[in-house]
């Protein structure tokens, strides 16, 4: 990508996946507190990776792959990116009707740096292509492609996992010792939540509850939280005409500054630019 290209930035939401295309100069990222399975894929630039295992570079048209509890950060320069996230009752979904998952699994990819994938490759491709251009059609053609990226990265780059804790809620594959508080927090984001409220929805002490969230889903109560906020407020952006002030209401937060702040730590954008970058809104 030449450094003469300005940055820009296409979105396309749907009530279980998001895809993100960019241009950047500088590109940051982390899955910390981010409850999706996903891949990025960089189409063009340099990036530099770091999971709990190991570091490195990634290649040019070659993907990180990620899923609900492991932490990835990712950082470069001259980035163009395509990222995909999926949420955890799609990917069961489609490994379900793939006849890849019984009861009391789930999927988990085998790896973060997946190498090449021609056909992965390709798929992530026309997709950009897609979000980068204005065709007729771009709604049927983007969702099909999003589907087979889907059922190809269960086919190839995933195991299953058996456990008898974790189960799928209306918030995702989370493990049955905190589902009532992650529930919790999903009905009651436009209020403030100390703690101790959420870890009394658990019948846990605020500090055993504390050690076994983030034990199970590599993060924090409040980090969790603030990605679950982020969630709602892109689906309200995307679905609504509601001003960045009702917004920032109705997600839990005091002020329209301090969730402008807090949106941009989670998307890399503001509320306003995020909305302008929403296709076929």
């Amino acid at each position: 990508m030449s450094q003469s290209l300005p940055p820009l930035h296409r979105i396309f939401l749907r009530p279980q996946f998001a895809i993100y295309y960019r241009r950047l100069r500088r590109f940051t990222w982390t899955t910390t507190g981010v409850p999706d399975y996903g891949v990025l894929f960089l189409l063009a630039g340099e990036l530099h990776y770091e999971t709990e295992e190991h570091a490195g570079q990634l290649p040019v048209h070659e993907s990180l792959l990620f899923e609900p509890g492991k932490g990835i950060s990712a950082g470069g320069s001259n980035v163009e990116s395509l990222l995909i996230t999926f949420s955890p009752a799609l990917i069961i979904d489609y490994a379900s009707r793939a006849r890849l998952v019984s009861g009391g699994s789930a999927p988990t990819f085998t790896n973060t740096a997946i190498g090449p994938d021609r056909r992965l490759s390709q798929l992530l491709m026309d997709l950009a292509d897609e979000l980068a251009n204005e065709e007729a059609g771009k709604e049927i053609i983007v969702a099909a492609l999003t589907e087979q990226v889907a059922v190809h990265l269960l086919r190839r780059h995933s195991k299953m996992r058996r456990s008898d804790e974790l189960e799928l809620s209306r918030v995702g594959l989370i493990d049955r010792r905190i589902r009532r508080a992650v529930e919790f927090m999903q009905t009651h984001l436009e209020q403030d939540l100390p703690l101790k409220d959420i870890a009394a929805a658990s019948y846990l002490s605020p500090y055993h509850f504390a050690r076994l969230f983030k034990k199970l889903t590599g993060t924090s109560p409040h980090a969790y939280l603030a990605s679950l906020r982020a969630a709602r407020a892109r689906a309200l952006l995307a679905e609504t005409d509601l001003s960045v002030n009702e917004i920032s209401s109705r997600v839990g937060y005091a002020s329209a500054s301090h969730f402008s702040k807090a949106f941009n730590q989670a998307t890399g954008l503001t509320p306003r630019a995020f909305r302008a970058a929403l296709v076929s809104r």
